[in-house]
């Protein structure tokens, strides 16, 4: 390849910034400055973080400002008998309509609508024995903070555990001055993780809001027409000048808790509230979000699908300095275009109408993002993942359907790519008939104890819920995955 490299909650941390929304960046009075600042919207709690990062510099440690995640969030729960763990010697009803095909591992078979993947297989790793029990969808929390108790269908406080992609905003933060350290593109409130326990300013950055993109109906139909980025306008009478001078007003308001502050903080935190203003307010964000800076060459070699340009706005992110990027691979709000119950079950068809369909757009997606990250030499530093919320069930025909598959949390297939970690392997293998685990299980917690060590964030990190108890944000004695180190 060539080419030159370019650079709900209802309210969240990241809220558009649009000027007319009263809990965005409105500030049309001196109550809303104080609950902008206060509250952590337009990222004005990032100083904490800032702070953090000032703190290690020094003390002579230094945190490396190029590691970052992008995760494919394949929304709905995809088939692993008909992608990556394919069982052609099986019955049809359990084997599928699908062809296996050789790949770059040598001895090893992926789905037939998966070519570009299995020709350089070699760079990817699959993992074919996930452990994704009491995962669930609609919220899509297990996989996605790596806790089993973060299930809000059976857990009434399964929405409070933070998001993998949180842990990494707070306890690692942006590899950027004046980015944003998570970012997630959503089709539905349900489809992300956020950062419940770490409070809203960790939410993600809504990255949907901030780029010029194709909109697609519910059914994945193109509209013709593109999203305006409504991130980065201010209200009509509302410029940087004027942002400047309400926050003056707010230093005023802190004036006497700032003179009975003997430590000095009040003081220190003055200019990380600045760098926290210049992440919206500085144009290092804006540019990132715009591909008219990208070169024709590069568009076209992605494409102009939906999910091809947010991939190729998650390679412009993390090369700008973010760390963490989840893309909603999903065009329907409900449970997710992955969710392929049966032909008979609209809108999200089974696997011959519903999957097949979808398979060879992941492929070219998941393989221009790998090559690309690869020649703009991130390969080595940011870790690709692809998966979903469990797998599915191994027999065809549910609910009515002859060409479907239901709900299986038992496993899971996912795969993986750069990071610098070992790749061109198979981890884990299933039963026969894909259904259960045969050999070495890979936990949630697994997952993210592999994430957090690659992101270099402590496996023995913690945090703390509303009465101040401690939680691990690895659990069940999670480890990350040794063959991909090794």
């Amino acid at each position: 390849m060539s080419g030159i490299c370019g650079s709900s909650h209802s309210t969240h941390a990241f809220q558009s910034f649009g000027g007319t929304t009263r809990d965005g960046l409105c500030l049309r009075s001196r109550r809303n400055m104080l609950k902008a600042s206060l509250a952590g919207i337009a990222g004005l709690s990032v100083p904490a973080l800032l702070q953090h990062r000032a703190f290690a510099k020094e003390q002579g440690s230094s945190i490396s400002n190029r590691k970052a995640v992008i995760l494919l969030w394949m929304t709905g729960g995809p088939s692993q008998i008909d992608t990556w763990d394919m069982k052609p010697d099986r019955p049809w009803i359990n084997r599928g309509p699908f062809s296996p095909i050789r790949t770059a591992i040598p001895g090893e078979v992926i789905c037939e609508h998966l070519p570009k993947q299995a020709a350089m297989l070699d760079k990817f790793t699959l993992i074919r024995s996930v452990d994704c029990k009491k995962s669930n969808h609609e919220p899509n929390m297990v996989m996605q903070t790596g806790h089993r108790d973060a299930a809000p269908r059976i857990n009434r406080l399964g929405d409070r555990y933070p998001a993998i992609g949180s842990i990494v905003a707070k306890h690692r933060g942006a590899n950027q001055k004046g980015m944003p350290p998570y970012v997630a593109f959503q089709k539905s409130r349900s489809h992300i993780a956020y950062a419940g326990y770490l409070g809203q300013q960790y939410d993600p950055f809504m990255g949907h809001d901030a780029a010029e993109l194709p909109i697609y109906d519910l059914v994945g139909n193109d509209s013709g027409k593109l999203s305006r980025p409504r991130t980065f306008d201010f209200a009509q009478d509302l410029s940087f000048e004027r942002l400047s001078q309400r926050r003056t007003l707010l230093r005023d308001f802190d004036r006497m808790r700032r003179q009975l502050d003997s430590s000095g903080v009040m003081e220190s935190m003055d200019q990380f509230h600045q760098q926290a203003v210049e992440t919206i307010a500085g144009g290092r964000v804006q540019k990132a979000f715009d591909l008219n800076a990208e070169p024709d060459a590069i568009r076209d070699q992605y494409g102009k699908h939906l999910w091809c340009r947010q991939a190729l706005l998650a390679r412009r992110l993390v090369q700008s300095g973010v760390s963490f990027v989840t893309i909603d691979l999903s065009y329907h709000t409900a449970s997710g275009t992955w969710d392929n119950h049966g032909d008979n079950i609209p809108p999200y068809g089974g696997i011959s109408k519903g999957l097949k369909p979808l398979l060879p757009l992941f492929d070219h997606l998941i393989t221009t993002l790998v090559s690309d990250l690869e020649r703009c030499e991130l390969l080595d530093d940011v870790l690709v993942v692809a998966m979903g919320e469990f797998g599915r069930t191994p027999n065809m025909g549910t609910q009515g359907s002859t060409d479907g598959r239901n709900h299986w949390p038992e496993v899971m297939s996912m795969c993986l790519a750069g990071g610098g970690l070992r790749h061109g392997q198979v981890i884990g293998s299933t039963e026969k008939d894909g259904g259960y685990i045969k050999s070495r299980p890979v936990t949630p917690a697994d997952l993210a104890a592999t994430i957090y060590r690659h992101m270099e964030i402590p496996l023995d990190t913690t945090y703390e819920d509303e009465q101040g108890r401690p939680h691990f944000a690895v659990q069940e004695n999670g480890k990350p995955i040794t063959e991909l180190f090794s």
